[in-house]
């Protein structure tokens, strides 16, 4: 099975990720754990690229050139092999995420990004998505300036908000929205439990 998880910058996802962790690791299930950009040498590369401050003149068809290009390499070097032999995968971001990014924070357009990612997926789409539904106007993005797109607007961010829940009302069926707790353990209980009724996990 193919699992994802979404969110804008600043909403703990990381956090809930390794919790995810500890618990298949107590429990003795095994999974794949990657991320996007990245999880292949490749990737990685292509990530420092996209995520690089001194980018700052990249274009919007460039960046979200570079992540189908990321994509499409941890796509046949990681997650179909891994899925072919029946592991759980674990994904910090996917295809999701250039639709909300490029498509509505650029303003390139959904179609557009889809589009692109037509040969990059490789008929690759998670299973589950798990979205954790905390507005940018929330969120802890102000903590961390790390890298170019953690620099962009609040009103970047509004658009990339929008842009997922607009693919939320599209793929209702393969997303769950899980809204953060202030006890990072009670919103960890939440996405377990959420992740058994669909079968991923026990």
């Amino acid at each position: 099975m193919f699992v994802t998880f979404e969110g804008c910058e600043g909403v703990g996802k990381s956090t809930q990720l390794r919790l995810l962790k500890e618990y298949l690791e107590k429990t003795g299930q095994e999974a794949l754990y990657i991320r996007e950009p990245g999880s292949t040498s490749i990737s990685e590369q292509i990530r420092q690229v996209i995520l690089d401050p001194n980018n700052s003149e990249m274009r919007d068809a460039t960046e979200a050139l570079l992540y189908a290009a990321s994509r499409a390499q941890l796509v046949r070097e990681v997650i179909k092999p891994a899925l072919a032999e029946g592991k759980l995968v674990i994904c910090d971001r996917f295809v999701d995420s250039s639709v909300a990014y490029q498509g509505y924070g650029r303003g390139m357009g959904a179609d557009a990004v889809w589009e692109i990612n037509k040969i990059a997926l490789d008929g690759v789409l998670p299973d589950l998505t798990i979205f954790i539904d905390l507005p940018p106007d929330k969120s802890f993005r102000g903590t961390r300036m790390d890298d170019r797109l953690e620099r962009e607007s609040n009103e970047f961010f509004a658009k990339v908000y929008k842009g997922f829940l607009a693919q939320i009302d599209i793929s209702s069926d393969r997303f769950v929205r899980i809204i953060p707790q202030i006890d990072k353990f009670a919103t960890s209980q939440s996405i377990i439990e959420a992740m058994r009724k669909r079968g991923a996990i026990k």
